[in-house]
């Protein structure tokens, strides 16, 4: 019998930590590799509310396609700011970013935003 309860208890704690886990993948901003080669990388990024991506930059210019839209606020390491509204279903061009620049997205809505980005690896 108190075996039978030592097993219950530590599949309760296996279960408890894997639920764990999912959740937190659920609350954090993710970026999933989709396709990439010499010409374009493409990748899905779902950025959740109050998880904004850290600081970076595109040396390249890219398509957004956003699968599930709303309000981006794209911010300059400056300090500036930008806000970019993502319509569901609707493609946006966004240029390379200038050099030395950095930023990072943050989603001032409620709602993750999902998008596909492709991004151009090479210059005409």
């Amino acid at each position: 019998m108190k075996s039978l309860l030592n097993r219950g208890l530590m599949l309760a704690a296996l279960f408890l930590g894997a639920y764990a886990a999912v959740r937190a993948q659920q609350t954090q901003t993710q970026r999933f590799p989709q396709f990439e080669n010499e010409d374009v990388k493409v990748w899905k990024s779902v950025v959740m509310p109050k998880s904004p991506l850290t600081m970076h930059r595109h040396d390249h210019p890219r398509v957004i396609i956003a699968l599930s839209g709303g309000t981006m606020k794209i911010v300059e390491q400056g300090g500036a700011s930008e806000e970019h509204v993502w319509e569901t279903g609707k493609a946006y061009w966004l240029p390379a970013n200038p050099p030395g620049t950095m930023h990072a997205d943050v989603n001032a809505g409620d709602k993750p935003i999902e998008v596909m980005v492709v991004e151009l690896e090479k210059e005409k």
